[in-house]
């Protein structure tokens, strides 16, 4: 109990801003996949990170693949009436060493903790299968080769359950701790998000980034891939107020969102079909070798505007 307590209060010491990590891309990355649960499956704001590196560096040819699955856990765990029963939680677990072995990343950037809860108050048992989950995805990640950033979880809106937003302070506070204890890479969106929560909600009480406490909207996936972003040491990144602000410095920024947000939706599809997962109601994705000729016209359609 002590042990937890002091890695829970080194980790309050790093809220501030100034405190932020930042990790560069390594050298020679190509491939960068995203996983997660069903706020990374939504994809805006993996195709905000995806349209900004695109501009930003043209010429280094990053290949950026969302394999995020809704209702997703590293934890293992599912409610017993989860879906009013009609399916367990998908547990990562029984899918991530195919992703490994198929898609081959560079870099995987990692996003779980909102579910994994499973949006109850917090309990010795489940955050333990939380830590054990977290700690087996990272050595399987490290062992494939590639490398990994984490991403601490979204808010869960207070105002839909306080236990279960306490829950995930804690979630999040552990994983910041690992930057000490084990020197993991970790970009801390949630603290960031609660204070521009407070902020928001000072000037207008009824704000929301999550109308169902969860999933964030439009403004909360763009600061998400702003936090990213800045995570990821693109600094400049973090003056921007909007997704057009941040995409303003590049000619046809936002002509290239559009087709970035198609190549997503392809390659997203594509490869969860190949990869396969045990979520139903999921649409099929084209074969991949289909999905890659679309993709390359998507992609001639980009240079000519990059040009």
């Amino acid at each position: 109990m002590l042990k937890r307590l002091l890695i829970f209060l080194l980790a309050a010491a790093i809220h501030l801003p100034c405190a932020a990590q930042e990790y560069s891309i390594p050298d020679g990355t190509k491939r960068i996949v995203f996983i997660g649960n069903s706020i990374t499956y939504s994809g805006q704001f993996v195709n905000y990170v995806d349209t900004y590196l695109t501009l930003r560096y043209p010429d280094r040819g990053y290949e950026i693949i969302n394999l995020g699955l809704p209702s997703e856990t590293v934890s293992g765990l599912s409610e017993p009436n989860h879906a009013d029963g009609k399916f367990p939680r998908p547990d990562l677990r029984e899918r991530l060493q195919r992703v490994l072995a198929q898609v081959k990343p560079d870099l995987v950037i990692a996003n779980y903790g909102m579910n994994d809860g499973i949006y109850l108050p917090f309990h010795d048992e489940r955050f333990e299968a939380f830590q054990v989950g977290m700690n087996w995805m990272h050595q399987a990640v490290e062992n494939s080769g590639a490398g990994i950033i984490h991403v601490t979880p979204p808010l869960f809106d207070e105002r839909k359950g306080a236990a279960y937003s306490n829950v995930l302070d804690i979630y999040s506070d552990w994983l910041i701790s690992r930057r000490y204890t084990e020197v993991w890479k970790v970009i801390d969106l949630h603290w960031p998000m609660r204070k521009s929560l407070e902020d928001r909600r000072a000037a207008d009480p009824d704000f929301v980034f999550a109308k169902d406490g969860v999933h964030p909207d439009a403004g909360g996936h763009f600061l998400m891939a702003k936090v990213i972003l800045v995570g990821l040491g693109e600094s400049e990144a973090g003056k921007a107020e909007s997704v057009e602000a941040l995409l303003a410095p590049f000619p046809n920024g936002m002509q290239i969102l559009s087709l970035i947000e198609q190549r997503q939706e392809i390659l997203k599809n594509a490869w969860l079909t190949q990869t396969g997962h045990l979520r139903p109601g999921l649409k099929e994705g084209l074969s991949l070798q289909d999905a890659e000729e679309k993709v390359a016209e998507i992609n001639q359609e980009i240079e000519k505007l990059l040009d």
